[in-house]
């Protein structure tokens, strides 16, 4: 006889659930965004006491996306296969160290280095986590989950904004701001590393936190999930890397990245440019976008899960940051204008995060499912050194950002259509 769940247990256990993990893992992602992005803010003054070109800080900040293509993969599988919370310790710990020593950095290949080094040592921690919201949350439910955990990326933009226009004021042992700024920042993945180890459960059978009744259940809604997913042929890891739908999403993230990262990392340069600000003005304007993506993040994965669609909610507001994106290149704006326009971009693009991530574990069995989501990552990821480095590089070719947002501007177009190729139905998922 099947299982029959008291009526209040699945609310019950989902809350709990929540409760448990989503404020710790928000948290993680913060840490980790921000000692990804942080090099936008401290190009403010690094590259002018380091002599660095446009060129230069672009091809740096994107080289980290290339270190962090390399052990995506291998990075979610282990989380799959062996265990989440120690794959996420080890990782936040090897990091948090290479992000604080890249404040020591006094040369372009110095910079390139630590770059590279710290993608790598970090590729592992967002797929592996993507892959471990799947050990808890049933497939019609976590695209709101996925939408509380990537909220950190505007929050942690947010919190860097300020953060780092105060860190930069410093001049302990007569180094620069901006190098306290990273050697500052990367602490905090250390102490996380080691409360990780300790707080989070694996799967739901470990979680001593949950009653009994909600183990049972949680346990059994996922494995009947996973049945009903592996039923019939079984697809190997190889099948799921080459499957066309996950090819197409890889290419859609990789065009997705191109914008969020190459707005993350140059948006403050770009306003400070514009207005002729000062470092902390610029700073503190740069998370007013931030601001406006949170919202527009957590309400489009909450409509997703409640009308069980995933391709549209993330194609539109794609398509809305590419209009602004393209506005933006070819009009004359001021400040204000341009903060609406890049406001509208950068949350249009990140909006489509949440129901994205959602469409791997729809249809592809839970090994299958990390591997794919460790290669979306791994590849889209690369996005993360395109957007960056062609900013920069069209910007040091031209004198201005325009061909840069014309750039991330087809991106955002070229990755909405690309989401409504995916054959698979993952509407019911």
């Amino acid at each position: 006889m099947p299982y029959l769940a008291p009526q209040d247990l699945p609310g019950r256990t989902l809350r709990r659930v929540t409760r448990r993990l989503m404020p710790f893992l928000f948290v993680l992602y913060i840490i980790a965004y921000i000692d990804r992005i942080n090099i936008g803010f401290a190009g403010l003054q690094m590259t002018g006491e380091l002599h660095f070109s446009d060129a230069v800080f672009g091809f740096g900040s994107g080289v980290f996306f290339v270190g962090y293509g390399l052990l995506g993969i291998p990075g979610a599988v282990l989380i799959e296969k062996w265990s989440a919370r120690k794959a996420i310790a080890v990782t936040m710990l090897i990091w948090g160290f290479v992000a604080s020593a890249t404040g020591l950095i006094h040369s372009a290949p110095e910079f390139y280095a630590m770059r590279f080094i710290l993608g790598v040592t970090e590729a592992g921690f967002f797929p592996g986590v993507i892959a471990y919201l799947s050990h808890w949350y049933r497939a019609q439910d976590r695209a709101k989950a996925v939408a509380m955990f990537m909220a950190a990326i505007p929050v942690s933009q947010v919190i860097a904004a300020p953060l780092s226009a105060a860190l930069m004021k410093i001049t302990w042992l007569n180094l620069a701001g901006w190098r306290w700024l990273l050697i500052l920042e990367g602490a905090p993945a250390v102490i996380a590393a080691i409360v990780s180890f300790v707080y989070l459960a694996d799967r739901p059978r470990d979680a001593k936190w949950l009653a009994p009744d909600e183990r049972e259940w949680l346990d059994a809604e996922l494995a009947r999930e996973h049945a009903l997913k592996t039923a019939g042929k079984r697809m190997s890891l190889w099948d799921a890397l080459r499957h066309p739908d996950v090819l197409l999403l890889a290419l859609a993230y990789f065009c997705g990245t191109c914008g969020t990262y190459g707005l993350a990392l140059w948006m403050p340069k770009m306003i400070q440019r514009l207005g002729h600000l000062s470092v902390a003005k610029s700073s503190l304007l740069s998370a007013i976008p931030a601001l406006v993506t949170i919202p527009a993040m957590l309400l489009n994965g909450w409509h997703s899960d409640r009308v069980r669609e995933r391709r549209w909610h993330t194609s539109i507001p794609r398509f809305v940051s590419a209009v602004a994106l393209a506005t933006l290149a070819v009009a004359m704006v001021n400040v204000p204008a341009a903060i609406i326009l890049l406001t509208l971009g950068s949350a249009g693009i990140v909006a489509g995060y949440p129901t994205i991530w959602s469409i791997p574990s729809s249809f592809l069995g839970a090994t299958a499912a990390a591997a794919s989501i460790g290669l979306i990552n791994s590849f889209g990821n690369l996005g993360g050194f395109a957007g960056p480095y062609l900013i920069g590089l069209f910007s040091s070719l031209t004198g201005a950002f325009s061909g840069g947002m014309w750039f991330i501007a087809s991106g955002a177009l070229v990755s909405a259509i690309l989401v409504l190729l995916v054959r698979q139905r993952p509407d019911r998922g």
